[in-house]
């Protein structure tokens, strides 16, 4: 794997680990029990995620991310504070997960498209029903509040 490669999955694995934060908080947040425990599932779908890509590159001799970026934290602080200026938290954090998840998918993606062939694209192809999933699952919601 090139440099390049590793550096890809790396931002994809600190960008997973920015939506599961992100997650992770919206379920602390959010009033619905039912919405709470989706959002908490949709966090542990992330885990998987993010483990086996650092698995990976880390059986490639490779050190692999395991945190999340300080601009990660702060968007993470500004959508906290957007969503409670809004009257209905629990669909504003459905619009604001669905709209990172949508971004998360298109990296993944889009990192598809850039790294060659091999065992990362591999584990990448095997990860994108499971990301693809998440968002089906948040659109449906974002749907189902009329965004």
């Amino acid at each position: 794997m090139s440099l390049a490669a590793q550096s890809l999955c790396n931002g994809l694995i600190r960008r997973s680990i920015e939506l599961r934060a992100l997650y992770r908080h919206a379920a602390k947040e959010v009033s619905e029990p039912g919405l709470r425990t989706v959002l908490n599932e949709e966090a542990q779908s992330l885990d998987h995620v993010i483990a086996e890509l650092q698995a990976q590159l880390s059986k490639q001799t490779f050190i692999p991310a395991t945190r999340s970026r300080m601009i990660g934290r702060a968007r993470q602080h500004f959508d906290t504070l957007l969503v409670r200026s809004m009257h209905r938290s629990d669909d504003a954090w459905i619009r604001v997960l669905a709209r990172n998840e949508k971004r998360l998918l298109k990296a993944y993606e889009r990192a598809l498209g850039r790294i060659a062939s091999g065992e990362m694209t591999v584990v990448l192809h095997r990860q994108l029903p499971r990301l693809q999933s998440i968002d089906m699952d948040m659109h449906s919601l974002a749907k189902a509040i009329g965004s």
